[in-house]
């Protein structure tokens, strides 16, 4: 087992997929992190209550709006995938955060500090900001025990753009693995 800590523990058992979450730096007013932190002994509904204020975009950057910064970010994703970090089972890029499931084949740190590193010197490049803090540092990870946790995860992310009102079915959202599986099926 693996385990790190930043401002939470992070555990990852070997062997086993893992759902990540992490958003914008800044795309959480620190008035709404001072309430969340009262839900700190029950992780669930405290990363509940914070998709649900990132999916309302209500405040906050939205760097994730540009379609060339997603799709920089996407690439990021899939170029980790190809380097053998990971296997990537399902993925979303949403205006102020990503949902990724992916069996880990290295260290959980690596992969997330390579994709963060990575995205955020692409994307400011892009938005010229470049120097400047682009990804929140803590993420959010939560491993997965069976097969029914990791059809709820895959589901999750993937109807993440449908649950936000953005598109009606999530083989719409261009930045997700549901669109990418219904585009090679069409192809």
């Amino acid at each position: 087992m693996t385990y790190y800590q930043r401002n939470l523990p992070h555990w990852h058992p070997e062997g086993r997929a893992v759902f990540l979450t992490w958003r914008l730096y800044g795309s959480l007013p620190q008035v709404f992190l001072q309430e969340l932190e009262k839900l700190k002994r029950d992780p669930a509904k405290q990363f509940l209550v914070a998709d649900q204020m990132l999916d309302a975009e209500s405040t906050g950057p939205h760097w994730l709006r540009d379609p060339m910064v997603a799709d920089h970010v996407v690439a990021t994703l899939v170029r980790g995938r190809e380097l053998g970090h990971y296997l990537l089972q399902a993925y979303v890029v949403m205006s102020n955060h990503v949902h990724i499931l992916i069996d880990p084949l290295v260290p959980l740190c690596r992969i997330t500090n390579g994709i963060k590193g990575v995205s955020a010197h692409e994307a400011n490049a892009i938005l010229k900001r470049t120097g400047q803090h682009f990804w929140q540092d803590e993420s959010f990870d939560h491993w997965i025990r069976d097969d029914v946790q990791s059809e709820r995860a895959r589901n999750y992310i993937e109807r993440n753009p449908v649950k936000a009102g953005l598109v009606a079915t999530p083989e719409e959202w261009r930045w997700s693995s549901a669109y990418k599986r219904a585009e090679a099926v069409s192809s």
